[in-house]
């Protein structure tokens, strides 16, 4: 193990796989889940057998005692930590702005904001060396629809993550000096479970015609993309938004 990474809504999807993927590079991996634990267990099950070190951790991350209880599992497990990848998000079922109720917008902007600000926040008080910290990376998962809108579908959930990438510019700049890398994802159409809690499981199939590639993303590609941003090989890009979107 020669780092530590805290990756958050790691029990499927594209967190799944960056916890696989983090593990094989040497990373000792915490899978944070919300409610699927068996699933998450499974992911550190995986890991284990193939020889790396991982365990799991329940927790709300847009409620600022759970995430802080999270922080201090990891301190516990591991003593230190060394990058952290914003995963954790939700959206909810398709649908146009005029039929939203503020119910569903603070649920929204609770997970996939709060959440990454507030694990940005311990993540920091950690790894900075204004603290006392080592340095580190932090890759917040943003998405395609932050610059697309997507309209009649998920307006709230794209402009839940346009607030991701202003996140991400902005605290690369405060924490740039002091030993903290910040960057962003942004997936484009990937195959996982999220288009099905949206309401239409086919919805990549349905829009592959309009990726310039023709096909929808795995979840590895994305992953693979995470790494390399956490990894030393990044080791001089700051406050960038990599599009993972096949082109579209």
């Amino acid at each position: 193990m020669d780092k530590v990474v805290l990756i958050t809504g790691g029990s499927r999807g594209i967190g799944a796989a960056t916890a696989r993927l983090s593990a094989a590079r040497g990373y000792g991996v915490c899978v944070n889940y919300l409610g699927n634990r068996d699933a998450a267990e499974g992911v550190v099950q995986e890991i284990m057998a193939a020889g790396g070190e991982a365990f799991a951790v329940q927790a709300d991350v847009s409620l600022d005692a759970d995430v802080t209880r999270l922080f201090e599992r990891i301190d516990t497990r591991f003593g230190r930590l060394d990058a952290l990848v914003n995963n954790a998000g939700m959206l909810e079922s398709q649908m146009r702005v005029e039929q939203m109720d503020g119910g569903r917008l603070s649920r929204v902007f609770a997970t996939n904001v709060t959440g990454s600000f507030l694990c940005c926040r311990e993540a920091v008080r950690r790894m900075s060396t204004a603290h006392g910290g080592r340095g580190g990376a932090i890759v917040n998962l943003s998405s395609a629809a932050s610059r697309l809108g997507s309209a009649g579908e998920y307006v709230d959930y794209a402009a839940a993550k346009a607030a991701i990438d202003t996140l991400t510019i902005g605290l690369a700049r405060e924490v740039g000096g002091e030993g903290i890398r910040v960057n962003a994802v942004r997936p484009g159409l990937i195959h996982t479970d999220i288009h099905a809690i949206g309401g239409e499981p086919g919805r990549v199939q349905r829009l592959a015609e309009s990726i310039p590639m023709k096909r929808g993303g795995d979840a590895g590609e994305v992953a693979a993309t995470i790494v390399w941003l956490l990894s030393s090989e990044a080791s001089y890009v700051n406050g960038a938004i990599v599009d993972v979107t096949g082109g579209r």
